[in-house]
């Protein structure tokens, strides 16, 4: 059977926004491709729903949220990302509605992207493993925002703090899904995305009791070869792209 092969993700841009739900969302989904971009002069801003407060069953969420900001940040530099925003949305119980749809358009506005990045938004990864509720609501409100903020009679509210319309988005590509459609060589931005995803230390060694670094390299590495055996042989990263 042939595998059909990914296309190359579009060059002719200048400013990219990353909308996620939670820090290290980026991290585990396409920080190879932001450092690729940030590489070539491209700018790239971050906008979080939450601060990952409530990720870390050990850790209160008033003490939590700080320390998880500090790492996405730290993370965020390494692949050349120095704007980092966070909507203040609750970790875990993020609801999809016109005030997230607001919020992520007027991050939209502010920033002017031509290209927008999310993560999936479908019900689960691959068929497999059920999705979050977080990663669906912020996935869905980002596709959306996206036409919201081109269209001033949409949150007039916007246009009255300042915030003019933006329908310069011309793709929302989404992380992360299992019916991609394009990628991006990850060989020179993979070695920058294993030390991005291993700032966010406390989160991790939480989760697993690998070495930080054995299973981040795994990881990364892992999913970037498998994506590349559909392009061209080349670790790279997948996005399903939607056009505008």
């Amino acid at each position: 059977m042939t595998t059909t092969q990914l296309q190359p993700m579009p060059d002719d841009w200048r400013r990219a926004l990353a909308v996620v739900a939670h820090p290290d969302d980026l991290e585990y989904g396409c920080s190879a491709a932001i450092a690729a971009w940030t590489d070539g002069g491209r700018e790239v801003a971050y906008v979080l729903a939450t601060r990952g407060e409530a990720g870390i069953d050990t850790l209160e969420p008033e003490r939590c949220g700080p320390l998880r900001e500090r790492e996405q940040r730290a993370s965020a530099a390494v692949v050349g990302v120095s704007a980092v925003e966070f909507l203040d949305h609750k970790d875990g119980v993020i609801e999809y509605g016109t005030a997230l749809r607001r919020d992520i358009a007027a991050a939209i506005r502010r920033h002017r992207p031509e290209l927008v990045i999310t993560l999936n938004h479908r019900d689960t990864w691959g068929g497999v493993a059920w999705n979050t509720p977080d990663h669906v609501a912020v996935g869905r409100a980002t596709l959306d925002a996206a036409g919201d903020a081109g269209n001033r009679w949409i949150f007039p509210d916007l246009t009255e703090q300042g915030l003019q319309p933006w329908d310069g988005v011309r793709w929302v590509a989404v992380a992360g899904s299992s019916t991609p459609t394009h990628a991006v060589d990850a060989t020179s931005g993979l070695e920058r995305a294993v030390h991005s995803l291993l700032e966010h230390r406390t989160y991790i060694e939480a989760l697993t009791d690998e070495d930080p670094e054995t299973y981040v390299r795994g990881f990364l590495t892992q999913h970037a070869e498998a994506t590349g055996e559909r392009f061209g042989g080349r670790p790279a990263v997948a996005f399903e792209l939607f056009g505008r």
